[in-house]
């Protein structure tokens, strides 16, 4: 299972995001060649105080983080991939902020955190670049609607 290979980190990531957000009920992985593209994004106060302070993260009611993965679906062990990350993410009005992503190693694991900031109802529509060198170099879409912690 994917959940027993990932770091504690990790899955305290995906499941914050999985059981506190009510609109998110779908695995989110898209399938190019050998590669699975995990991702998800959430509401920072999701976070404890210690992971966000770990990772230099800002902790806010009006702060999304953005967390991507990806394995290589080739090989048993599902091995993660060291990729590069570009992007951007905007709203529904077309404002738009560049994506800067944090490359966070634990154990086997690799995976990439971003910050944006939203308000509260607000969907934004991520477009990300990934790249493995010649073999992966695709773009992510997706989008998710942030609200504000009451």
């Amino acid at each position: 299972m994917l959940l027993e290979r990932l770091s504690s980190t990790v899955k305290a990531l995906l499941i914050a995001s999985l059981l506190f957000s009510p609109f998110t009920f779908a695995e989110q992985k898209q399938t190019v060649g050998n590669y699975d593209i995990h991702y998800v994004a959430f509401d920072s106060t999701f976070l404890t105080p210690q992971i966000a302070k770990e990772y230099g993260l800002k902790r806010s009611r009006y702060t999304g983080i953005v967390n991507i993965s990806v394995l290589n679906n080739s090989d048993t062990e599902h091995s993660a991939v060291p990729v590069e990350l570009s992007g951007t993410a905007n709203n529904l009005l077309d404002a738009r902020k560049k994506l800067t992503f944090k490359e966070i190693k634990e154990g086997k694991a690799i995976y990439y955190l971003a910050e944006i900031p939203y308000r509260d109802d607000q969907e934004i529509n991520f477009n990300i670049n990934v790249k493995y060198g010649a073999k992966l170099n695709t773009q992510l879409k997706f989008k998710h609607k942030f609200y504000v912690d009451q």
